[in-house]
């Protein structure tokens, strides 16, 4: 399960999407979260599922890697199912039995969140797959200089952001190792119920939060022997500049808002 988290991973290949500005692909994720939100229907999610298919497509990324970073969240995504499936008691009833109850109202909502919460993954794995850490950094910090004047903390912001990032890979195959030598001395994380599980997940937190802190350490000493102030008087080794292939990428999200609007707007109670 720890190879199906695609999240802050990097797919290094080169497409027009690797090529585009990161400032712009983050505000075009945003975008992208954004019309999510104002799906109605079926149809609109089927309209923003091509946009991903498309836009996977010409960053050469394979879409089951897409899928495959959904697998971690089945659990919360059933939950996510069934809670708004028999908790939503508004709506005209389709099933009943006992104290559970369906309505149609209930299960419009199932199918949305559920819906969204897929979308959302990938739309953000996307985001991760097809920008370097250092570059995503570096353009959030340039999204959020602006309030600097605010002594809004931009750049320490944007270096926790990469940093998380970065070793999020770094964290997981510190896991995968842990669990196979702990498996090698018996430890079981598989079978029996759910405190049987958390119990046998102990000899497996344990060395990885050392671990952790450990890589931490590491890291805080050698940024300081590095003499590490800050963004203060810093350089950039890339100059980042908004290029043609930008804009028309800001064309076609704008083209995609407009149609999941328009969507909306033609189905105002949607298709489901």
């Amino acid at each position: 399960m720890l190879k199906d988290i695609t999240l802050g991973q990097y797919y290094p290949v080169d497409s027009p999407v690797h090529r585009l500005d990161p400032r712009i692909k983050i505000v075009l994720t945003i975008a992208m979260i954004v019309a999510v939100f104002l799906v109605r229907s079926l149809l609109g999610y089927a309209i923003i599922l091509l946009f991903l298919i498309l836009t996977a497509r010409a960053a050469r990324i394979p879409f089951k890697m897409l899928l495959k970073g959904v697998k971690p969240l089945r659990f919360i995504l059933i939950l996510t199912f069934l809670l708004n499936l028999f908790f939503t008691s508004t709506g005209d009833v389709l099933f009943s039995w006992e104290f559970l109850k369906i309505t149609d109202q209930g299960l419009r909502q199932a199918v949305h969140f559920s819906l969204r919460l897929v979308f959302l993954v990938i739309g953000t794995s996307l985001l991760t797959l097809t920008t370097s850490p250092i570059m995503l950094s570096d353009g959030l910090e340039l999204l959020l200089s602006p309030l600097k004047a605010l002594h809004f903390p931009a750049h320490e912001l944007a270096m926790m952001m990469s940093i998380a990032l970065r070793f999020i890979p770094t964290l997981l195959e510190e896991t995968d190792k842990i669990m196979k030598a702990q498996m090698a001395r018996g430890a079981d994380f598989e079978s029996g119920n759910l405190i049987a599980r958390a119990k046998a997940m102990i000899p497996l937190l344990v060395p990885l939060f050392v671990s952790a802190f450990r890589r931490a350490g590491d890291l805080a000493m050698a940024m300081e022997s590095r003499c590490y102030h800050g963004g203060e008087g810093r350089t950039r080794l890339r100059v980042m500049r908004v290029t043609r292939l930008d804009w028309i990428a800001c064309a076609l999200m704008a083209l995609l808002i407009a149609l999941v609007v328009l969507e909306g707007a033609l189905l105002p109670h949607g298709l489901l």
